[in-house]
Formats: C-alpha cells, sequence, structure tokens
C-alpha cells in the first residue's frame, strides 16, 4: 500500500479582530485512506500576543496514513475560536485546506471565513457575542451547501507540512 506522512505545524493566525486565540483542527479523508499513528484532531493552546497580531501556536502535527487511491485525498479543517478575560469562546473562523500532493516542504496559508447570520445576529452577536455556528462541521470541507451560506471573510492560519510519500509509483504516481 502506498503510504503518506504528513509532519509539520499550524504556526499560527493573524488578521482575526482581536487577539487570544486558540485552534480546532482536524483530517478528513476519504474511505480508502488508513490512519496508522498520530491523531485525527486537535487543539491549539490560547495565544495572547504582547505585540502584533500573530498569534503563534506552534502546534506539532504528526500522521501516518495508507492508502490504495489517490481518491479523498487528506484536507485539514479549522475552527479558530477567541478567548475573552472571562474565559467565553467565540468563533472567529472555519478553513480548510488540501494537503499538498507532492513530496517536500510546504508553507500553507489557510483563509478562514465565519457564517454571517441575520442582522439580528450581528448586533446580538456586538454585545453579547456568540454568534452563528454550523450545525454540521461537515460543511467546511465538504461544499456540498457551502455556496448558500452567507459568510464573512476573517484572517489566515499559517501551517508549515512536510509530505513524505512512499510507494505511490506503484499506484501511477510520480513523486
Amino acid at each position: 500500500m502506498a503510504e503518506l506522512h504528513i509532519v509539520g505545524q499550524i504556526v499560527g493566525a493573524s488578521g482575526f479582530p482581536q487577539s487570544s486565540l486558540f485552534c480546532k483542527w482536524g483530517i478528513h479523508t476519504g474511505g480508502a485512506w488508513r490512519l496508522l499513528s498520530g491523531l485525527k484532531e486537535g487543539q491549539t493552546q490560547v495565544d495572547l500576543p504582547q505585540t502584533g497580531d500573530m498569534a503563534y501556536w506552534s502546534h506539532p502535527i504528526d500522521l501516518h496514513y495508507t492508502t490504495k487511491g489517490l481518491q479523498g485525498w487528506p484536507k485539514l479543517h479549522l475552527q479558530v475560536w477567541h478567548q475573552d478575560a472571562f474565559g467565553r469562546c467565540q468563533l472567529y473562523g472555519y478553513g480548510y485546506c488540501h494537503v499538498p500532493s507532492s513530496p517536500g516542504h510546504h508553507h500553507v496559508r489557510c483563509v478562514t471565513w465565519r457564517p454571517l447570520g441575520s442582522w439580528q445576529e450581528q448586533i446580538a452577536q456586538t454585545f453579547v457575542g456568540g454568534g452563528p455556528l454550523l450545525r454540521s462541521p461537515d460543511i467546511i470541507y465538504s461544499g456540498a451547501d457551502r455556496y448558500r451560506l452567507h459568510t464573512v471573510a476573517m484572517g489566515t492560519v499559517e501551517l508549515e507540512l512536510s509530505i513524505i510519500m512512499r510507494h505511490f509509483d506503484r499506484y501511477g504516481v510520480e513523486s
């Protein structure tokens, strides 16, 4: 079977309205993929930058997959959250990106967005916090109903990923 190693880190995020951010992440693959080692999902610590707007997490990612085909190539989905001084958490953005399909070291920038909501929800979000969330996080990477959402662009998450591919040549993939 072909093997894929994903080794790297979620470096951090910038461009969000406020700092004190953390990130929940996960990997989605197709049915032909099997995780041999590593965690499919995780969460970073909260970072409150003293200078600048870049929140640094340096959260490690280390995954080892096997597969018999390319269908369902891994996608990384992200949720960026803000934690206020009272410990309340508010969603700041959803995002996803495909894991690079060529071996080597890659710098990946993942743009994020959040649901906009009605004007009443926007006013409530300004004064009370919170805001609309997706009923099913699968919409982040599936795209089936995502085109129907009203969204607003948020910040960017930066990742550094090293990709190691083994035995893909047996399945007609040149690396």
